[in-house]
């Protein structure tokens, strides 16, 4: 009983504590046979629901009970028309695709969100939108066939927490996201600085010696040799603990005044800033809960119904605040990859878990548009993918897609094909059952060169 209760002690005390990842969970790693590409995606998960027709498919034809609350805008590319909110978006069409004939038939958050991110429908919906995922999502999938590459940044970071619908399952809890905390707030300190800030070299030599007394408890204690083979995942998380190449990745304080403030001194333009510099760095998967910023003025979700939040009025008025931070923050980092040559290795994705219902509704408290999974649009930038084009289309009113109709599965077989993972390939559940990273999808034709 002592020893157990000693081992625990070690395993507490030698938590290296990397924002969500342990040491043990960290030990507990298998060695990963998979060869690492130097690849990366960057995604901006529109939690709560993007309308369509306030950013990237307007009909200004509809009737007015349907049509969008904005008009349309030209961009570079002739006839690609996008909300007249996204100005700077408009300037550089060339380097991007949407895609406007995304559908599925979930429209509750969570268990649309999983679908969005692991391209599995749940068994069971839950209204409440309280479901976790049974798999996981794409990032956990990334972390457990890429592993950790050299300098070992973790292969999987959310910006500035992860997804609440979604876990990383049977793949082990060291395949969750590393939370990064909010990038934009005041003395903010990256996971990994945050452990060494302040400290010296004893504190690391101490940290070290802790490290070795744990390899002699494990020797004690492994008679079974369950513990085998945690000495190659040790010394790696002592790297990645006091690696400057890891620090410098999370360091967006090294970047120009001037170019941290062309992404905006808010949570999203710092958040963008910080997962290029990552995805510069190495890391395969960046996920961005591009959610609710605080930037001198707190707004809502991307959740447009009537009362969203509790604030009454019209939902245009919550969104003419919030599209000019998105525009901002996401063509500026479309921009600074392109111009640092990094179109092709790194894919920026823009996505939701639907869109919006395409007839407005209205009542004493306000006007909004509900959940509509039946058609919306995601946006796609670099990857070495063809740019400067509308894939698919919907119908007069954004109600149902008319031209090749593709569902999250064909968005994701896109981000796992990016990162050199096979979406036919499989995993295996809880109960040692083979199960398909994608059960359904393709390659959307006309993105590739």
């Amino acid at each position: 009983m002592s020893v157990l209760l000693q081992r625990r002690g070690f395993m507490q005390i030698g938590a290296l504590g990397l924002g969500g990842l342990t040491l043990p969970q960290f030990l507990a790693a298998r060695e990963q046979n998979a060869s690492r590409s130097d690849t990366s995606v960057i995604m901006l998960y529109q939690h709560g629901g993007a309308s369509q027709l306030e950013t990237w498919d307007l009909k200004p034809d509809a009737p007015t009970s349907y049509r969008s609350v904005f008009h349309p805008i030209s961009t570079c590319v002739p006839g690609m028309d996008i909300c007249e909110h996204f100005p700077l978006q408009a300037k550089l069409a060339h380097r991007f695709s949407l895609v406007r004939s995304l559908h599925h038939d979930v429209g509750i958050h969570s268990d649309g969100g999983i679908v969005a991110l692991t391209g599995k429908r749940p068994t069971v919906l839950d209204p409440t939108s309280q479901s976790r995922s049974e798999h996981p999502d794409f990032g956990s999938v990334a972390s457990f066939l890429k592993g950790y590459g050299n300098p070992p940044l973790p292969p999987y970071v959310t910006i500035p927490r992860h997804p609440y619908m979604t876990r990383p399952a049977y793949l082990g809890l060291h395949h969750a996201g590393l939370d990064t905390g909010n990038p934009n707030s005041t003395g903010y300190q990256p996971p990994q600085t945050k452990l060494i800030a302040g400290r010296n070299g004893e504190f690391l030599h101490n940290r070290r010696n802790l490290l070795q007394q744990f390899d002699r408890l494990r020797s004690d204690l492994d008679v079974a040799g369950q513990m085998e083979g945690v000495d190659q995942f040790r010394d790696m998380a002592f790297e990645m603990l006091t690696s400057p190449a890891v620090a410098s990745a999370f360091d967006i304080g090294k970047e120009a005044d001037s170019l941290r403030d062309r992404y905006g001194r808010n949570e999203w333009g710092q958040s963008c800033l910080l997962a290029r510099r990552l995805a510069e760095a190495g890391t395969p998967v960046i996920n961005i809960y591009f959610n609710t910023p605080k930037s001198g003025q707190e707004f809502t979700n991307w959740d447009d119904h009537i009362g969203n939040a509790g604030r009454p009025g019209h939902f245009a008025d919550y969104m003419k605040v919030r599209l000019p931070y998105m525009d901002q923050a996401l063509s500026t980092l479309i921009d600074d990859v392109f111009e640092r040559g990094l179109d092709r290795r790194i894919l920026i994705v823009v996505v939701g878990e639907f869109g919006r219902t395409p007839r407005l509704s209205s009542n004493s408290t306000g006007t909004g548009r509900d959940h509509w999974p039946q058609a919306y649009t995601a946006l796609l930038s670099g990857g070495g993918l063809k740019m400067g084009q509308v894939v698919g289309a919907t119908n007069s009113k954004a109600e149902y897609p008319t031209e090749r109709p593709y569902t999250p599965q064909h968005l994701l077989w896109m981000v796992y094909r990016h990162l050199g993972i096979d979406p036919t390939a499989t995993l295996t559940d809880y109960s040692g059952r083979p199960v398909h990273i994608l059960e359904s999808g393709g390659v959307i034709p006309e993105l590739v060169s």
